[in-house]
């Protein structure tokens, strides 16, 4: 289950789009058998169930939602995988490779050092952070889109891309930014068909005011990554830059 934008080349349906990009996180985090990895915010843990069973590796997964992690921990049984009920900032212990999707759009920007700077600290010396997020470059777009905020983010915000190098200023090197944001308007168009189809089933535990809401929240999405006023950044930086050079990938 992955609740985060779907990597479309060669893709021709959500399933293979979603597949693609996990396998994009793992080939740009470089991943070798027996490395150490943490995911930040991990959800329902899709993503850490993929990197234990096609890289090999151990994985961390960190989420503050007890719903999530009781699945989590179903889905990831009998892998390389922990899931910790706790809020990242918690943390203290050392990972050869981090990554966050989907979550740095709910720190907020008096929590960017903060963020940029416990990375750094669990990260080892040689190792890579992959942050995959939702972002703006437009200097006239809102971060914070008050409907989205009453009703389905509460208190989200998203980062202004200067923002980012910002806040890890001194900490990392940026080794790579890669943006497909038109990915987004291809990924919310399934994600909006899915829900219509499925709606039949839902409608009596959830009811007409909540089908109006998805719908329209879907569907304002689609118009915002489909206007290109919306994008989706996958960041990638190491701590002293990458020995002979970071070659990334698409």
């Amino acid at each position: 289950m992955n609740y985060s934008c779907g990597y479309w080349k060669n893709a021709d349906n959500l399933d293979t789009a979603q597949q693609n990009k996990m396998k994009l996180i793992g080939d740009k985090l470089k991943l070798e058998p027996g490395m150490k990895v943490l995911d930040i915010g991990c959800g329902w843990g899709s993503l850490c169930k993929y990197l234990a069973q096609n890289y090999k590796v151990q994985v961390v997964g960190c989420t503050i939602s007890a719903e999530q992690a009781e699945l989590a921990r179903k889905s990831c049984q009998n892998l390389a995988v922990r899931i910790e009920l706790s809020d990242y900032r918690d943390l203290n212990e050392k990972f050869d490779r981090i990554v966050s999707v989907g979550m740095f759009e709910h720190v907020g920007p008096a929590n960017y050092r903060t963020f940029f700077e416990l990375a750094s600290k669990c990260l080892t010396e040689d190792g890579i952070l992959l942050l995959h997020t939702i972002g703006v470059s437009h200097p006239g777009v809102p971060l914070i889109e008050s409907w989205f905020h009453k009703y389905i983010f509460p208190n989200g915000i998203l980062p202004y891309h200067t923002e980012i190098p910002i806040a890890s200023d001194g900490l990392f090197i940026l080794e790579d930014w890669h943006n497909f944001g038109n990915d987004y308007t291809r990924t919310l168009t399934a994600w909006r068909e899915n829900f219509v189809k499925s709606w039949p089933k839902l409608s009596a535990k959830y009811g007409e005011k909540f089908y109006r809401m998805w719908y329209f929240y879907l569907s304002l999405s689609i118009g915002a990554f489909r206007s290109r006023k919306y994008q989706l950044w996958q960041v990638v930086l190491s701590k002293n830059g990458v020995t002979g050079g970071y070659e990334s990938v698409r």
